[in-house]
Parts: C-alpha cells; structure tokens; sequence
C-alpha cells in the first residue's frame, strides 16, 4: 500500500519532471566512440533481489537500461514507464533496476518490500537488484564503478546525481548513453536510442 507521500508524489510527477527538465538533471552524454570498453561489461554481475547470482554474460545481444531506483522519490512514476518500455522492447531491451538509498534517505526499505512495492503499484516485473551504493565511494557496487570510470567504460565518469539516472548499453557491450533523473524512460530521446542498431 503506498504511503501518504507515495501518493502525494504520484500526483505531482508530470509537474516535477517539467519543473526539471532543463537543470542538469535532464543532462544526456552519449559516447562518439565505438571502440569496446577496456572493462567487458559481460564480465560484471550483480545479485538479484533475491540473492540469486545474476551474471551479465546472460544480456549479450541486447540493449540493457541500468537505473538506480528508489520508492520515495518525486521521480518514482518513472517505474510505470520503465515497465512499459520493457514490455514495449521485450525482445531487445532488458531494463535493470537497482535500488539505493544514496539519495537524501528516499529507499529505507528492504529488497522484499521494494519488490513487493514495484510490482503492486508499478506492475515491474522487470529484474530488481539487492539494494546497494550506487554513488562514489568506497562501497560503490562494482557494475555502477564500470558505469562511472572511464579507464573501464572507455569514456564516462558521469555517476548517478539523483534517484532514476539511466545508463544504456548496446548490443555489443558497450556505453553509449547517460540520461538524467529528468529524462523520461519514454522520451524520444531514449526510445529513438532502443530503436537503432
């Protein structure tokens, strides 16, 4: 059942994301390189929500959308349109959500009741990740230091600024985009990326 403040949010989402837009929180950086990165990206993996092993050797041969997520931010809608723009590109697009509470406290609840969350108010079903440091520090998970360092991505040091910053990886492995908070899993900008080769 969400909270007061779920709702609350909910409610407010189409204002916030045009009140965003244009600060940097709906930044894009795309890469102009099509060199491999010097880190394989199939050589990273992480561990489900579960606790299952989630190796990313599996993802070869699609695009992957990587979003560090949580429950109690103004951008939390955008599980709905990530949902969506799986299902709309279930052939050729795995979307990975990783929730964290790196962002003023917005993810305090544990794996089972985020999953149980997502999927009651969102419908995700979607792989969700254990939750986790998405920012730089020492506890920074290893799949978002590769998304975060150029010497393993080959050329973005851009780590998420806030709640919902996406990353997209093409077919072949590489980094080929950073979109903001701001930007919407739905946007032109994002959908006309999953629909080039």
């Amino acid at each position: 059942m969400p909270t007061f403040r779920q709702k609350l949010l909910k409610t407010f989402y189409p204002l916030i994301m045009r009140l965003s837009k244009s600060s940097s929180r709906g930044k894009v950086l795309a890469s102009t390189q099509k060199l491999p990165a010097p880190v394989p990206f199939y050589q990273l993996d992480s561990q489900l929500n579960s606790g299952k092993d989630f190796s990313f050797e599996s993802l070869k041969g699609k695009k992957v959308l990587l979003v560090n997520t949580a429950s109690n931010c103004g951008f939390t809608n955008q599980y709905a349109e990530l949902q969506q723009l799986s299902e709309q590109f279930a052939d050729q697009l795995v979307v990975l959500g990783f929730p964290a509470n790196d962002f003023a406290e917005q993810e305090k609840d544990d794996d089972k009741t985020i999953e149980q969350f997502c999927q009651v108010n969102f419908g995700v079903s979607f792989p969700l990740m254990k939750k986790t440091v998405v920012v730089k520090q020492a506890e920074q998970h290893p799949v978002y230091r590769w998304l975060s360092e150029a010497r393993q991505n080959g050329w973005n040091e851009q780590a998420p600024d806030w709640n919902f910053s996406k990353y997209l990886i093409s077919e072949d492995g590489r980094l080929t985009h950073y979109f903001g908070p701001a930007v919407s899993p739905l946007s032109d900008t994002v959908v006309q990326q999953l629909k080039s080769r």
